[in-house]
């Protein structure tokens, strides 16, 4: 694979962009189950993975390749609006609020929504600068097996709940003011990535 996998996808001013980040590794059905939730329920032209060199919060030493986590991630996208890409490297930014100023620097005019899974939520509070994301973009949580009530529990759902919108306006998240977020249940994948790695060890 060439740097190709480095560069921005197609994206213009006016469109509405899910913005999914994190290690895919693996990525799987979990992850193309929510990108199409998402596309579907908020009115997205385009999700794009964001498939980070590392996560700063995990144990990277293990991980495989970024341009072979981009090849899998597309393989099992398979989708002509879920667009993968390993731009962080080239940005060169370490964490998720360096890159999204970094994005709305490159691309301006786009209505960017971050996602995420509630499992992410939990832990949100964890997160560098979390609270200047929720003032960058509106947030989608998507429901994950395991965390739907700790998560709209947790200290950062808490600081955000007065700017919870309901899952029927949905298709006004991507035009709404940050901070804006939405709880999207639906149907779940009980797959997740420490699975399906724990799971490679023991075949």
């Amino acid at each position: 694979m060439t740097t190709e996998h480095l560069r921005l996808p197609p994206h213009a001013p006016g469109l509405r962009i899910g913005l999914f980040g994190g290690t895919f590794n693996p990525a799987h059905d979990g992850h193309r189950m929510a990108s199409l939730t998402a596309l579907r329920r908020l009115q997205l032209d385009r999700v794009w993975w964001l498939v980070t060199p590392g996560n700063p919060l995990k144990d990277n030493t293990a991980l495989p390749s970024l341009a072979q986590r981009v090849r899998f991630s597309r393989k099992l996208a398979d989708h002509s609006r879920i667009h993968v890409t390993g731009i962080e490297a080239m940005l060169r930014t370490r964490y998720t609020a360096d890159t999204l100023r970094a994005l709305k620097r490159r691309c301006p005019g786009v209505n960017f929504v971050w996602i995420m899974g509630s499992d992410n939520l939990k832990n949100f509070h964890r997160w560098n600068e979390w609270r200047a994301i929720a003032r960058m973009m509106p947030i989608a949580v998507i429901d994950r097996p395991g965390s739907t009530h700790s998560s709209v529990a947790s200290p950062a759902a808490n600081w955000l709940s007065r700017w919870r919108i309901s899952e029927s306006q949905g298709a006004a998240l991507a035009d709404a003011k940050a901070p804006a977020w939405i709880f999207l249940h639906g149907r779940r994948s009980e797959l997740s990535s420490t699975m399906l790695r724990q799971q490679a060890q023991h075949d």
